[in-house]
């Protein structure tokens, strides 16, 4: 596979650093598999047109945590900190940490309040190890860390971006990045839609960084991805059996439920069952996606494995003219950007 055949070019004025101003006004992007027709909605919330009574959406319900931190040293210098996961076994976690080669061995961190410390304890390949002086949990991050918001919004998080960087239907902290497709419904459009008969149910898939992280030649060889854990509750399974795929379509929100959804469905030959799992998917191009019938998603960074990822789903040569028209009408770009339903 050759990765530069999904590069592509993207003024820094398309990338979208903050969200239009209500969820679902942001632009939306309608391509057609079957037809190849490309069309541009003007409002995202357009796109109960195009859902059916009792097709079936699926959100992915994970909550982002405030896992970045600014922590201080004795001489109150300040690192920045993402906390990654925590380490099996252990009360330390992996982490990024800004300068990570000039911190001395056992250098001791405090949030700026003092409530928390941690001490530097090692290093594992390109992260960093603290070791917090007690346990903490994600409610714990709540009280001293900040929203982690994408590096390409080139700025700090603000207090806006506690909100907006969630989605209405979040529910369980854990993540360090958004399903970002799900951030363009409002609740007044769910509403909308449930007037309408759509249904809807949620898996949970917890989001790590490797979703920003350009993908490696070992990726590539052994067709894997970085492990992210997701769980199926009984009620979404009750309604994955109900669903009738002759009559109804399934719409994953997000390429994050798309990668659950595909994996349970390998896994169990065409069944989604509760339960928890680990997924570490890697879908090329010329893979066959048979889990789902459509897809919300939103425009993705240059060479990555989420452009691959739609690139199967809708084949390569379509998508790649849905970019480039999506750049010449001037369409937001990434986390806070415009919409795509591939149909």
């Amino acid at each position: 596979m050759d990765l530069s055949e999904f590069d592509f070019e993207l003024d820094e004025s398309l990338i979208a650093k903050y969200p239009v101003k209500n969820r679902d006004e942001s632009r939306l992007m309608v391509v057609e598999k079957k037809t190849g027709k490309i069309s541009i909605e003007p409002f995202f919330k357009n796109i109960k047109n195009y859902l059916k009574p009792n097709d079936l959406l699926v959100f992915n319900n994970t909550k982002v945590s405030k896992r970045r931190a600014f922590l201080l040293d004795e001489k109150n210098k300040k690192y920045e900190v993402l906390f990654l996961e925590k380490l099996k076994d252990s009360k330390s976690w992996l982490c990024l940490i800004k300068n990570l080669k000039k911190l001395p061995p056992h250098l001791i961190l405090k949030s700026i309040s003092g409530d928390y410390k941690f001490q530097f304890v090692g290093r594992k390949e390109i992260y960093g190890i603290l070791e917090p002086q007690d346990f903490i949990n994600e409610f714990d991050f709540e009280n001293f860390g900040e929203i982690p918001i994408p590096p390409y919004f080139k700025r700090n998080s603000e207090k806006s971006d506690e909100k907006r960087y969630q989605t209405v239907f979040s529910e369980n902290l854990g993540s360090v990045a958004a399903p970002t497709a799900g951030l363009h419904f409002s609740k007044e459009l769910l509403e909308d839609l449930k007037k309408k008969g759509v249904l809807h149910t949620s898996v949970e898939l917890k989001i790590g960084y490797g979703t920003f992280s350009p993908i490696i030649t070992e990726q590539i060889l052994n067709k894997k991805l970085h492990k992210e854990t997701y769980s199926i509750s009984k009620e979404s399974a009750k309604v994955f059996h109900s669903i009738d795929r002759t009559k109804q379509k399934i719409c994953a929100v997000g390429t994050t439920t798309l990668r659950v959804l595909e994996t349970e469905f390998l896994k169990n030959k065409g069944k989604f069952t509760n339960g928890e799992g680990e997924t570490d998917l890697f879908i090329f191009p010329e893979d066959s996606i048979q889990s789902i019938d459509s897809l919300v998603t939103n425009f993705h960074l240059p060479k990555s494995s989420l452009l691959l990822l739609v690139s199967a789903f809708a084949g390569k040569e379509l998508i790649l003219e849905a970019y480039k028209k999506a750049i010449s009408e001037k369409m937001r770009f990434f986390s806070y950007g415009d919409s795509m339903l591939i149909l």
